[in-house]
């Protein structure tokens, strides 16, 4: 880094070197963006430039040119306090439950992006997922007792599942505990 001037400005190194951060980025205003690309382009060409080593690697990816960004997944949010205890102490109805003991992970994970979906078509705003709590039964592979528990959070977590699910949690034992988890529905716009 070059030494600074006047309190904020910014010395030759470091304009030259945000240009070109500056450029591998997209704007959220194009139009302003323009402008301002101008105005640095004017800034670098009049500042005196030492000579400095180009990477032979560059770090930044760019996307070809005519393909947009997907838009980020929407964040999940927890359960509010408030919301919660009225559920737990019945105050606030379950919407809809449902129960995915004794399904393969491809069985259970078609059901629950159904009923989900379902859920979310039928306005409903929290619904009770019962995956079990995986210590039953004989299995030979001891890393496959409670697969489903393991992996419902996170399907429940992908991208695919943003439109739906607003946000999840585990349930309280009145509901079935570490077995199930409270999946709150997001509004279908």
């Amino acid at each position: 880094m070059g030494k600074r001037g006047k309190k904020g400005a910014l010395s030759p190194e470091d304009r030259e070197l945000w240009g070109k951060v500056a450029k591998t980025l997209t704007p959220l205003h194009p139009e302003r963006a323009r402008v301002l690309e101008a105005e640095l382009e004017d800034v670098v060409k009049d500042t005196p430039t030492k000579s400095v080593k180009q990477p032979k690697t560059s770090t930044a990816i760019k996307a070809p040119p005519g393909e947009q960004k997907a838009k980020a997944p929407m964040p999940l949010h927890q359960l509010e306090h408030r919301f919660r205890r009225k559920i737990v102490r019945g105050v606030r109805a379950i919407d809809a439950r449902i129960d995915l003991h004794g399904l393969t992970q491809h069985q259970a994970h078609d059901r629950l992006l159904g009923f989900l979906y379902q859920a979310q078509a039928r306005r409903h705003k929290v619904v009770l997922v019962i995956t079990g709590k995986g210590g039953g039964g004989s299995s030979a592979y001891m890393d496959e007792r409670g697969i489903l528990r393991r992996m419902v959070p996170q399907w429940l977590s992908m991208p695919d599942m943003r439109p739906v699910v607003l946000g999840y949690e585990e349930a309280h034992a009145s509901h079935g505990g570490a077995g199930a988890l409270y999946v709150r529905i997001r509004k279908k716009r």
